[in-house]
């Protein structure tokens, strides 16, 4: 029986990723922090406690995600080019189609 829904989206919202590697942590401990740089433990203690409300909330959920399931790598490419952790290039070495 088919769905009548639209199929779901499978790419990443590229804005919201730029805007999680542009946007610094307004309080807390990592004041200033830019979302991408979080340590992971720190955000999971915001996904245990509750996500602030608002965009913020929206952005940390996203970041946590990324981290928990070790897509990091796809944000390389947004960080600064001084940062070590940059790169030029897509890190997927895998994409649908290439089988």
């Amino acid at each position: 029986m088919p769905s009548d829904e639209p199929p779901r989206r499978t790419e990443p919202d590229s804005d919201m990723l730029v805007e999680i590697a542009r946007m610094r942590m307004p309080f807390g401990r990592y004041a200033g922090t830019r979302l991408i740089d979080l340590p992971e433990p720190y955000v999971v203690w915001f996904r245990n406690r509750g996500w602030p409300r608002g965009r913020l909330g929206e952005l940390l959920a996203t970041v946590y995600e990324i981290k928990a399931n070790g897509l990091e790598a796809l944000l390389a490419p947004l960080r600064e080019p001084t940062d070590p952790r940059y790169r030029a290039r897509d890190p997927r070495g895998f994409r649908e189609g290439d089988r």
